[in-house]
This record gives C-alpha cells, structure tokens and sequence, in this order.
C-alpha cells in the first residue's frame, strides 16, 4: 500500500488587515461617534482580536472610559519603560481600578536588550530613538503578538504632524484604530466634567502629553501639547507611531 501522501505543517503569515482594510473601515464609519464605532466593533468582528494601548497620560481616562462601558475585559497594554513618572504609575493603578477593567497587562523592556545596548540607562540623553525603541517599540511589539487589532489614545489636535491622522491604520499587519482622532481639547475636557473622570496629577504642573520623565518636560502658553515632549531634539513620535506629514492626507 503507497503510503498517505503527508501533510506539511504551514505557517499563515497573511496580515490580518491591509491598508485596504483600514480604508473600508474608515468609510464604513465615517459620520459615526466614537462611542458608537467602538461599541459597534468591540462586541462585533474585532471581540477577541483587540487590546487597548494606554500610557495613562493626560487624557486617556477619556477613551479607557468609553472602553470600559462597553466591554471591561477588553485587555488594556501599558508598556513600563522603566523611566515613567511615579505619578503615572500611580494614576494607571487609580484609573483601571475605577474603571473595572479585568485585564491590564504590563510589559517592561527585555532586560538582556537594556544590558546590552543601554548598560548605564542614558541612552534617552544622547539616542531618544533608540532608546524608545528599546523601551517602547520591543515591549509593544511583543504586547500585541496575540492581536488583529489594537486602540490607540491619539487625537489630531496634539501636534502638526497628527494633524491628517485617520480613524483607521494598518500598522504591521494590524488594524490600528484611532477613535478620537477627531476630538479636540474642549471636547474632551467637557467629557472629564461630564464623567467626573480623575485627572493625572501632573496635567495641573504644565504637563499636557506625559511621557518618560526624562524626556517630558512642561507646555508653554501656545505651544503644541506635544512640544514638551523630547524637548531640543528633532523628534515628535517614539517610534510606536509613524507620524503624518503636516498638511498631506493619509495614505491607505
């Protein structure tokens, strides 16, 4: 008897979204609140296939709240990069207790990688890319494995070069969603009132968009939310995010 021809084992490295993908959904829900698309979608085709990713900054009650009136299993992404504020440490605890969510997961940067490219832990003061690359970008990367999809807390008002961000990205293979990318500050202030939602305790010192303590420093009066960050350097992302050129629409 021939033997049963065998089977091989295949991997599917087929993305789960393209850029195609990310353009249908953007029409799909143009003209549609946030509130509405995420609930839409959490408890639709993308339950089970999304996490939430937080820095617990100035104003991500606002989109972990709506999240967590939908669905508080959502998984919620925190990447520890070892040099935060206690503050945000301490806010990301207050915060997902108040809003019940049942699975916040946090990632730290690979410390074999920190041992070997970043022994004194001053890379931010001389190479801020890699050093977000390292603490932010590897961590996340590894965060996401088991997801088709993840939330992102970014608004086109905090900086000239989220200016023509879209509600819908692909990044990596994934659907990248943007929920308030269209809301501006007095939009989510009156949210914060109407929710009574608790403030980070660093937005009253000055600071408007909270990162690594080392790179963050405090907003002037007209300045961008986003100019205190990486101050000096000519860098506006950590590496999470590609940025959009100011004035262009986005490519999908």
């Amino acid at each position: 008897m021939a033997d049963a021809a065998r089977v091989l084992d295949m991997i599917d490295v087929t993305p789960a979204f393209t850029a195609d993908d990310a353009a249908i959904y953007e029409a799909r829900f143009a003209g549609v609140s946030a509130q509405d698309m995420l609930a839409e979608l959490l408890t639709g085709e993308l339950k089970d296939r999304i996490a939430a990713v937080s820095s617990f900054g100035a104003e991500s009650a606002v989109l972990l709240h709506m999240i967590s009136r939908i669905d508080r299993d959502v998984p919620v992404i925190f990447t520890n990069t070892q040099k935060m504020f206690g503050e945000t440490l301490e806010y990301r605890d207050e915060l997902s207790e108040k809003l019940g969510f049942s699975d916040l997961r946090v990632f730290r940067p690979d410390p074999r990688l920190l041992a070997e490219k970043d022994p004194t832990g001053l890379r931010w003061s001389y190479d801020p890319d890699g050093c977000c690359d390292l603490r932010k970008v590897e961590p996340l990367r590894r965060a996401l494995a088991p997801f088709d999809a993840w939330i992102s807390g970014r608004k086109g008002f905090q900086s000239g070069t989220r200016r023509a961000l879209p509600r819908f990205e692909e990044d990596e293979g994934r659907l990248k969603l943007n929920p308030l990318a269209d809301w501006d500050k007095a939009r989510l202030d009156a949210y914060f009132d109407a929710h009574e939602l608790p403030r980070h305790p660093l937005e009253a010192d000055g600071y408007l968009s909270i990162g690594c303590k080392p790179c963050t420093s405090k907003v002037m009066p007209g300045e961008d939310p986003r100019a205190g960050r990486w101050r000096g350097w000519e860098k506006v992302e950590c590496g999470i995010h590609v940025p959009e050129k100011p004035g262009e629409e986005p490519v999908f």
